[in-house]
């Protein structure tokens, strides 16, 4: 009955969002509920947050790119990987520390050229694949 109740709420949420005329996420509310959601995740395994903050915090050790180029680099990765979460909390911290929309629209163009290039290159493999099949259907006779 809770989780209908929960969802029931996130069905209602969402149409207010489209209501309002907001036809994609409530980006600010969505990473309130996405920081509470890892909190309880990390009382209830407190190694997976301990290790996820490890490599956060290594991820910047160096300190040869500062924190926005990082919260930019971020973002690019979110879009590759579909992650809306990692979308609001980067989105917000990149703002926090300055980045401007031309630079952050910069960061996702690379998203775009990256995953152009991915798919051109994932294309080049099919056909690959494609021409063995084709090859091994000959040498079986079929």
């Amino acid at each position: 009955m809770v989780k209908r109740v929960r969802l029931m709420g996130q069905v209602a949420n969402f149409l207010a969002a489209i209501t309002l005329g907001n036809d994609m996420l409530d980006w600010v509310h969505y990473r309130r509920q996405l920081m509470t959601r890892t909190g309880e995740l990390g009382k209830v395994s407190p190694e997976t947050l301990k290790g996820y903050q490890t490599l956060s915090k290594a991820a910047g050790a160096t300190g040869l790119l500062d924190a926005k180029v990082r919260e930019l680099i971020a973002l690019a990765v979110a879009v590759t990987n579909h992650c809306d979460g990692c979308i609001t909390i980067h989105s917000a911290e990149a703002v926090r520390l300055g980045a401007t929309k031309g630079e952050i629209a910069e960061a996702l163009s690379v998203a775009v050229a990256m995953n152009a290039g991915a798919a051109m290159v994932y294309s080049a493999r099919t056909l690959d694949a494609v021409e063995a099949h084709t090859a091994a259907s000959v040498q079986q006779g079929g």
